[in-house]
């Protein structure tokens, strides 16, 4: 994946966004190879979520993973880089065999926005889940505007 495959995720509408990752998370758009580990944790799914935004990372966002955050520690916030500034950040929840609902219940509950009160732009709300039963995976994006 190069930073140029990239570009139009970032510039999808809501709807085309949830798809893309759900797709991505789910091997359609991004392999990957874990070895001797199942897909059975939020720490996988946390890296294939990072590994579908590894072109974004080199010149559009600061990825922190498990960042502290409000009252806990947030699994993945994604900061725009100065030149990408217009961009919103975002604040990822990843659930195992819960709904993506739980996973921005979370957020809000925990006050993951929290580490971004000097970010002066709009902030994405991303819950991303997997269910172990199904194998389906589902998204759901809340925005903030400031």
């Amino acid at each position: 994946m190069t930073s140029e495959s990239i570009v139009p995720l970032i510039n999808m509408d809501f709807d085309g966004l949830k798809s893309a990752i759900v797709d991505m998370a789910a091997g359609a758009r991004v392999k990957v190879k874990t070895g001797g580990y199942s897909y059975n944790n939020e720490n996988l799914l946390s890296i294939v979520f990072s590994i579908a935004y590894l072109g974004a990372m080199q010149y559009y966002y600061k990825p922190i993973r498990e960042m502290p955050a409000g009252l806990e520690f947030a699994d993945v916030i994604f900061i725009p880089k100065k030149a990408s500034a217009s961009l919103p950040a975002m604040v990822i929840e990843l659930k195992w065999n819960k709904s993506a609902d739980t996973a921005l219940f979370q957020i809000k509950n925990k006050k993951y926005t929290c580490a971004l009160s000097d970010y002066e732009g709009d902030i994405l709300l991303v819950g991303i889940s997997y269910d172990k039963r199904t194998k389906k995976h589902e998204c759901k994006i809340e925005k903030i505007e400031k």
